[in-house]
This record gives C-alpha cells, structure tokens and sequence, in this order.
C-alpha cells in the first residue's frame, strides 16, 4: 500500500522496523541490506512498487515511457539517453532507498539524481580493483567510494541513502554544504560525504534540461527541497522497490502537479 506524503515526527533514539534499524540520537545511519526487497518503513513514501501507479513523470512533466516489466522500471533511451525520470516527491533531508539491476555484458551506467544535482553513481564496477569517483558507490563528480561493494551484473542490488540537503540564503546561495552516507549492498561507500554546488554539466537543471524541471530547479533553491531522478545513460538498467522516508518533521514532502 502507498504511504501518500505527511509530516514525519523525528525519531528520538532508535527505530527498528521491518529489519531496518536507524540509531538517529547518535547519528548513526546503518541499514539492514541482507535481504532485499525491503518492506518501506512506517512513515516512508513509496515512489515505485513495481505497478503502474508510481509517484514518477518524465522531464517534460508528462508520463514515464520506461518499459514496465515484471514489475521493474527499466531505463529507456528514447530520447538521446537523457530520458530520465522524476518523482512527484519533492523532499529535503530524508532515507532515499533504491534497489537496481545492471544488465550482463553492458556498462550498465545509470544513477540517481539526488534533488537532481548529486548522483549516486550505477555502473558495472563488479571486481574492479582501483575505484575512482565514476564507479559505483561514488557521489559522481565529488568522491571516490570507500569501497567496492558493486555486485555481479544480472544481480540485484541496493543502494539506502542518508541525504542532507544544502542550505541556501534568499539569494540562492549555499550557506551550507550537504552530506551523503551511504550503503551498498551491506558494505559502508559514503560517510558523512560533503558537497556544495554542483559540478556536473550533465545534470538534469544544465544539459537538455525542460521548462518543467527549470520551475523545480528555481524553487528548489528557495526551498532546499526538491526530487530524485532515475537516471537513463543509454543502458537497460532495472529499478524496483524505491522509497523515501525524511529524517525529521522539517523535511518537508510533497507532491508536485503533473504538467498539462
């Protein structure tokens, strides 16, 4: 059942629910990833749970056009593989989890566009010994995994994300960079990772951006609260099980209008 977006109370010392366990007093973010999928924890919004209706648009404000098989979302490139996809969702600081496949014998890139700026990065890495900030488990752009926690393509993977959100003054400028922690496949790749602007030309707000994620990018700035893109780069990757849950009742949620 979906959770539709409400305000969420903050945790006061631990919440342990369908196997995830967050210690939020201490600032400890370590999910339980032995066993996937993983249910959505109590206050979560679910985005994608492998039907139709999903809380997802394409960057046009329109209707995703990724196939839906088997109750899996799988990356298109219909549109010069920037055809990527966007959550109705709009957030702050919030739990971001995703679980994925990568496609045997392809790079299988793709990622996911943290308010559509920070991408946690998808991509064969599998038995790569020197890992660099284009592998999996890297913030692209920023910094390198801790790790290379990359599963076999044609595996399933999972990504739980802890996501801070930069803080911006009413020029629009960061006044606080944000931070990443965050799991892969049971391993640690992010702790406590910085940022500020971001850097990539290829993000959805700079390269073949759309009229509608320009009105999503000029609020974000006022607001620090914006979505999270699944990101296509020419490969059929598969996502299923994806859902949001913020951090504390500051964090604000949601739900953006459809484009006409």
């Amino acid at each position: 059942m979906r959770m539709r977006p409400t305000f969420i109370s903050s945790c006061i010392a631990l919440t342990l629910f369908a196997g995830i366990s967050i210690a939020c007093a201490a600032n400890k973010f370590e999910p339980a990833q032995d066993k996937i999928p993983t249910p959505a924890p109590e206050g979560a919004t679910v985005l994608f749970d492998g039907t139709e209706d999903h809380l997802f648009l394409g960057k046009e404000g329109d209707d995703v056009d990724w196939p839906l098989e088997d109750g899996t979302l799988i990356s298109s490139c219909a549109k010069r593989r920037v055809n990527h996809i966007v959550s109705k969702l709009h957030f702050r600081d919030a739990h971001i989890h995703v679980e994925f496949m990568t496609p045997e014998g392809k790079v299988g890139n793709s990622g996911i566009y943290i308010h559509g700026n920070y991408e946690l990065q998808i991509i064969n890495s599998w038995g790569k010994e020197k890992i660099s900030n284009h592998d999996m488990g890297a913030i692209y752009g920023f910094h390198n995994p801790l790790v290379n926690a990359a599963r076999k393509p044609g595996e399933w993977q999972v990504y739980d994300i802890k996501y801070t959100a930069p803080r911006r003054n009413k020029k629009g400028e960061i006044t606080k960079e944000g931070s990443i922690t965050a799991w892969l496949n049971g391993q640690l790749v992010q702790d406590n990772s910085q940022f500020g602007e971001p850097r990539s030309v290829y993000h959805p707000f700079r390269y073949n951006t759309t009229d509608y994620l320009r009105a999503i990018w000029e609020k974000q700035k006022k607001t620090s609260a914006g979505p999270v893109f699944l990101q296509d780069h020419g490969n059929p990757v598969k996502f299923r099980n994806v859902w949001v849950k913020p951090l504390d009742d500051q964090s604000y949620i949601y739900e953006a209008e459809q484009a006409e």
